[in-house]
């Protein structure tokens, strides 16, 4: 069992009072973590601040290696990183593995792109009201950042918020999730010990509402960082003040299939990014319009490509699908079903739960009013309504209060050109699921499904500020 420990800076501390995390696929201790308070919190946000302003002149240079030795490392250590998400989080190891690939990816491309990260000369004679100078911005660190991360992809979202933000020269106080600390504990190391780092810039600390409140209401941090639910994700704007914010919040994510789409390839496909993860992901596929002249096809085609997926142990390599977080996550989910098949609802594949265990379910003719999709359900459950046409399909995908990532299957160029102006989301895929994700690419969502973008390049807009010069 990894002990996970507090770090204040750069300084390892541990306390009498711990808490063990089981795992979600046998329910063993595979971990646990010090019980934190708000006042470890306040010491690692005044470490950060000290520390912020001690390393302000430290070379760019050496924050680029300091990535690119934690990548390093973290690629000879992938699969001590692998079973460890596996463990505490049960993710089907093969996907543990390829969130660990990614996250070398995403630790790699922050270092890359830290070194375009520029600004540019302007021109303030262009108005009549101006005059020569020479006059140009910078972009600078915020300062102390505070990172808050799920239990989902404990490895990489961690990542996506630890390697832009330090190589853009800020500290960063770390609250890894309460269902995957060791995770977290053990990424934080690979950037505390490496040969290349910036003593103190990086603490460590863990809990819930009270640890997470004290850092989000203090005034020493410059920028939130949060990866959640939208309820907590509101708390935060209540709380945070006059800060820079970052929310990766929920999703409810929608695919159109047309009628003239490729169906055998859009239900493969769709059978992916409904399952994947246990339906624990943000872009999870949760909502399928199905054109009427391909409605029983599709749906045919989908059942028998769900089935393939195997559902069992996730420490077996052809394991694609693994048990929920918790045992309450499976019970909320089997409740969702239930609920939406007294209301009418027909299932295709019949409801099923084993403990934590909640088997694929796909639900036909749903109805808009009906919770299992107006809500983000975050379970293995995705639901199918016949439309008419495409105007009706992106009018019911639009009506929701999220908007993370919509996709659309056909072969149709003009209602694709169509479909990228009409999405009310921060991303659309083509002829794949909404699930698709590239850790190079701008991510993050509108309306309730956040605020701001993660992706390298574009998470250090994020942790960065322009400063504007003018020598006359």
């Amino acid at each position: 069992m990894v002990e996970a420990k507090i770090y204040f800076g750069s300084t390892p501390e541990t306390k009498e009072e711990r808490i063990v995390v089981r795992s979600p696929f046998n329910d063993k201790p595979v971990s646990s973590y010090p019980k934190c308070d708000a006042d470890d919190a306040h010491k690692a946000l005044q470490i950060a601040k000290e520390a912020f302003e001690r390393h302000q002149e430290s070379p760019l240079s050496q924050r680029i290696a300091w990535l690119r030795d934690v990548a390093a490392k973290l690629a000879q250590r992938k699969e001590e990183f692998a079973l460890m998400i596996t463990k505490e989080v049960g993710k089907p190891i093969a996907f543990s593995r390829i969130e660990v690939d990614r996250a070398i990816e995403t630790i790699t491309l922050s270092a890359d792109f830290a070194t375009a990260l520029v600004g540019e000369t302007i021109n303030t004679d262009a108005t009549p009201s101006g005059r020569k100078s020479l006059s140009f911005y910078k972009r600078v660190p915020v300062g102390v950042v505070v990172a808050i991360t799920p239990f989902n992809f404990p490895l990489n979202l961690s990542a996506h918020k630890l390697a832009p933000a330090l190589v853009a020269g800020n500290s960063v106080v770390y609250k890894p999730t309460p269902e995957a600390p060791a995770t977290g504990y053990m990424l934080a190391k690979l950037f505390i010990e490496s040969d290349h780092a910036l003593p103190d810039m990086l603490s460590v600390v863990y809990g819930d509402a009270e640890v997470g409140s004290a850092l989000v209401r203090s005034e020493i941090p410059r920028k939130i960082s949060f990866t959640g639910s939208v309820p907590v994700g509101k708390i935060i704007c209540q709380n945070a003040g006059i800060k820079k914010v970052s929310l990766e919040l929920g999703g409810n994510a929608a695919s159109y299939v047309d009628r003239n789409a490729d169906i055998a390839k859009a239900a493969a496909r769709c059978a992916v990014g409904a399952f994947v993860n246990s339906g624990q992901v943000c872009i999870s596929l949760q909502r399928i319009y199905v054109h009427e002249e391909v409605y029983e096809a599709f749906g045919e085609a989908l059942v028998a490509d769900t089935k393939r997926l195997k559902v069992g142990d996730p420490y077996e390599p052809d394991t694609f699908m693994g048990p929920l977080i918790s045992e309450e996550a499976a019970i909320r989910a089997e409740r969702w079903v239930q609920s939406a098949i007294a209301a009418g609802a027909r299932p295709l594949l019949e409801p099923r739960r084993e403990g934590r265990y909640f088997y694929p379910a796909i639900l036909a003719d749903v109805r808009d009013d009906m919770e299992i999709v107006c809500e983000e359900v975050f379970a293995p459950i995705v639901s199918l309504v016949k439309v008419s046409s495409y105007e009706e399909a992106v009018a019911k995908m639009n009506d929701s209060p999220y908007g993370l990532q919509f996709s659309i299957f056909t072969r149709d160029i003009e209602l694709i050109k169509r479909f990228i102006d009409d999405a009310q989301t921060g991303g659309v895929v083509v002829n794949d699921i909404p699930t698709l994700r590239f850790d190079i690419q701008p991510y993050g969502g509108v309306k309730y499904s956040g605020i701001g973008r993660e992706g390298p390049k574009f998470a250090l807009e994020e942790y960065t500020e322009i400063k504007s010069v003018v020598i006359v």
